[in-house]
């Protein structure tokens, strides 16, 4: 039996309820979710927004209790049957599915959360790689070459481990930001997809 994960490491988790059939709502599991899950009595999944393990139902005791799991045929997608304790949906409804779609969306939100944003700043710089835009400090990088891309990557390292040293909580952030910018214009100004990068940190888990 074979699990496949997605771009970020998650597996979509469907809850139902075992006994009415009734679809209770769409979560994301980890590896490590998914053991507490299987290992233990009630459903936990892995919180995008937070970024950590979820038991689902410890503030409002609505837990979801296993029954069974199955995979997909694709082994990308699990079926979780449950009998819940309560309504599942946060806001009292007894699914999360209660919104029901007579036509388009009048609008999308995008969720700009998670190191997604890392596909979609990479797709920003080849953009300016191709359009080289005048008042584009990516564009003028990418003209200026490789060496000098170079060169800011290692400042901006310089810049990220002084701040970690002295205990700069407040700039660590923007400082590593700009190490992860400067290193996806590096990658294209190499001509290196990050999906390369991705698959070398692969080999490195656990």
């Amino acid at each position: 039996m074979k699990v496949k994960l997605n771009e970020q490491g998650l597996l979509p988790a469907i809850a139902q309820d075992i006994n009415t059939g009734q679809v209770l709502m769409l979560g994301y599991m980890n590896p490590w979710s998914l053991k507490r899950t299987v290992e233990g009595v009630q459903v936990w999944f892995y919180s995008r927004s937070r970024e950590d393990l979820w038991h689902k139902g410890e503030v409002s005791g609505n837990y979801l209790n296993l029954r069974e799991a199955w995979l997909d045929c694709d082994g990308d997608t699990i079926l979780l049957k449950v009998e819940p304790d309560g309504p599942t949906c946060h806001t009292g409804e007894p699914s999360c599915f209660f919104t029901a779609m007579d036509g388009l969306p009048d609008e999308y939100e995008a969720t700009d959360t998670g190191s997604g944003i890392l596909d979609e700043l990479f797709q920003v710089i080849r953009d300016r790689q191709r359009e080289q835009p005048e008042d584009s400090y990516t564009a003028k990088l990418l003209q200026d070459g490789t060496g000098r891309i170079a060169q800011k990557v290692i400042e901006e390292a310089g810049e990220t481990a002084i701040a970690a040293v002295q205990e700069d909580n407040e700039n660590l952030p923007k400082e590593v930001a700009d190490l992860l910018y400067h290193s996806m214009v590096l990658l294209a100004s190499t001509g290196v997809n990050p999906s390369a990068v991705w698959e070398e940190l692969r080999k490195r888990r656990g």
